[in-house]
């Protein structure tokens, strides 16, 4: 027993010992009172340099920046949709136009080779007459002075055999025949 009652004793004194090891200030302000009595005047200094207005403040300064920067991208964000509808629309039509012109270009195509076709069988046509032409002249010329080299040998054989068959004697005849016949 005597054991209890010195651990009970010394149970005693140890927890005078640790109220004892406690700082106090004042006799009645403890640590903890301490740490509370400096977090109520730094908050009563905030409040009477009204940072926290300040800070409420600056936070909606903050959120109008941020609304207005979110205003210009949807801003942005529309006239970028803008134009790339705007392009879109432009290469449907230089696409469309491009077509039309290639089609354009085909039916001219098209044309100009049927009008050469054309052209071409007209020349050739010409061209034939000019031959055929060329050739009947060049026959008609052949027959003519076929004609007149016929005649040239006609009148030189005429005048050979005049000559060779009649003398001064006949011809006094003929002439004599044809004074009377007048």
């Amino acid at each position: 027993m005597a054991d209890l009652a010195l651990i009970a004793l010394l149970s005693e004194a140890a927890g005078e010992a640790h109220e004892a090891a406690e700082p106090m200030a004042f006799g009645f302000v403890t640590p903890p009172m301490w740490v509370a009595l400096s977090m109520a005047t730094l908050i009563a200094v905030m409040l009477w340099k009204k940072v926290p207005s300040a800070i409420t403040s600056g936070l909606d300064d903050s959120i109008a920046q941020i609304k207005q920067q979110l205003d210009e991208a949807r801003t942005l964000r529309a006239e970028a949709e803008a134009l790339r509808k705007e392009y879109a629309d432009k290469i449907a039509s230089a696409e469309k136009d491009a077509a039309e012109m290639l089609e354009h270009a085909r039916h001219e195509a098209e044309t100009i080779v049927a009008k050469a076709a054309a052209d071409t069988k007209t020349v050739i046509a010409r061209r034939q007459k000019m031959a055929q032409d060329k050739i009947e002249a060049a026959e008609r010329g052949a027959v003519a002075e076929l004609r007149t080299k016929a005649a040239e040998a006609a009148a030189a054989a005429a005048r050979g055999l005049i000559a060779g068959n009649h003398s001064a004697k006949a011809d006094k005849a003929l002439v004599d025949e044809a004074i009377d016949a007048i």
